[in-house]
């Protein structure tokens, strides 16, 4: 059964640091291929500062461009909001039972795990592989046999950053794929 990795973000905007994530976990831990999936609405984060859903959900098919491995995926966008990880896994799984799922997390997410919607669940029935941020504790779910932390290479960039240098005037230029800073320059979505 072919495993895909589901690396969700809000993507506002997908950076390089999110495509060096989803290229190495696509081509270096046994995965299939890597969906990434724009969130509508993270239950965490206040709506006001994300930009439109399909913007974002373009912005990340732009940073794909023709990388077979990778895939834009809106599928939270039809499901209700806010979206919780394990309800989209439930559609996901119900949808495509010839695939396995796969969890992509930061382990500032692993830490905070607990607090999700049916965790338990996530943790049953789906591994998770977990790429480590610098000075974020693991917390205790680093032992789980579900769960497989992975070195990845990391970039010290943040899209709130990227957002504050286009508000600013500033160039953005490397910090996101070719596409999307070329997109950027012509469509005034965070200015």
């Amino acid at each position: 059964m072919p495993k895909v990795g589901l690396f969700f973000g809000s993507f506002n905007p997908v950076h390089v640091g999110h495509m060096i994530i989803a290229n190495f976990m696509a081509t270096q831990t046994g995965l299939e291929e890597v969906w990434m999936v724009v969130s509508p609405h993270n239950p965490l984060k206040p709506k006001k500062t994300l930009a439109r859903d399909h913007d974002r959900l373009h912005l990340v098919r732009l940073a794909i461009g023709d990388n077979p491995k990778l895939k834009a995926s809106d599928v939270e966008f039809g499901l209700p909001q806010p979206s919780y990880t394990v309800d989209t896994l439930s559609y996901l799984k119900e949808k495509y039972p010839s695939r396995q799922f796969v969890l992509i997390m930061g382990g500032d997410n692993l830490a905070t795990l607990h607090k999700w919607k049916n965790y338990e669940l996530l943790l049953r029935d789906h591994e998770i592989f977990v790429y480590q941020r610098p000075s974020h504790d693991l917390g205790d779910l680093q032992q789980h046999p579900g769960i497989k932390i992975v070195e990845a290479p990391l970039m010290q960039i943040s899209a709130s950053y990227i957002r504050n240098c286009l508000k600013a005037g500033q160039s953005v230029q490397y910090l996101v794929p070719d596409a999307v800073y070329r997109y950027l320059e012509e469509v005034a979505i965070y200015r």
